[in-house]
């Protein structure tokens, strides 16, 4: 990864194609840690993190997570999921973020001089051009190590660089403490 420590530095997150890269590749992201390795890179300005999610459910599954990141030095960006039937009547969910993401990149291409996106949606190619076009340098990161890869070979190309989220694991993953086992009786100690 190429940064200068001068940098001002803002982070974007596509909260749910970050979650399915990470466990194509076997692992869970610690978000502290996350924030830790890119403040260290450059003055880190903004960590945005995008995700929709579903009203009128008892619990979600990702409330403590989104609540925890907002707590903890993340701007949330969310929106209720939209449900809806599609032609074969089956019932679908759907939460896109990619607007708010790209509005938001937009307004702080100003502010910033390098944009750390998390994501390989190849849709967000050109919006990586455009704050290119303002100065802005722009490295994507996602994974091709998985099955099928997670990034879009044009969004790859238009970035200035590229990160694999494999090669970030040691210093992002979340580290499961290990339960001591009770250990056997030795011989005498009855």
């Amino acid at each position: 990864m190429i940064f200068y420590p001068s940098e001002r530095i803002s982070l974007f997150i596509d909260g749910s194609n970050l979650y399915a890269a990470a466990r194509s590749l076997g692992f869970d992201i610690d978000y502290k840690r996350l924030l830790e390795l890119f403040a260290a890179k450059g003055r880190l300005i903004r960590a945005f993190y995008y995700t929709a999610l579903v009203e009128d459910q008892e619990y979600s599954p990702i409330r403590p997570l989104v609540d925890w990141l907002d707590y903890n030095g993340y701007t949330m960006v969310t929106k209720p999921t939209k449900e809806f039937t599609d032609a074969t009547g089956r019932r679908k969910i759907k939460g896109n973020m990619d607007i708010e993401l790209a509005i938001d990149v937009m307004e702080m291409a100003e502010h910033v001089d390098h944009i750390v996106l998390f994501s390989g949606d190849g849709d967000f190619r050109r919006l990586v051009e455009a704050v290119q076009r303002k100065g802005v340098r722009v490295t994507v990161v996602s994974t091709v190590r998985s099955q099928p890869p997670m990034v879009a070979d044009e969004l790859r190309r238009q970035a200035d660089n590229f990160v694999e989220l494999l090669d970030l694991e040691p210093s992002i993953s979340r580290v499961v403490p290990h339960r001591q086992q009770p250990q056997a009786p030795q011989q005498g100690d009855e």
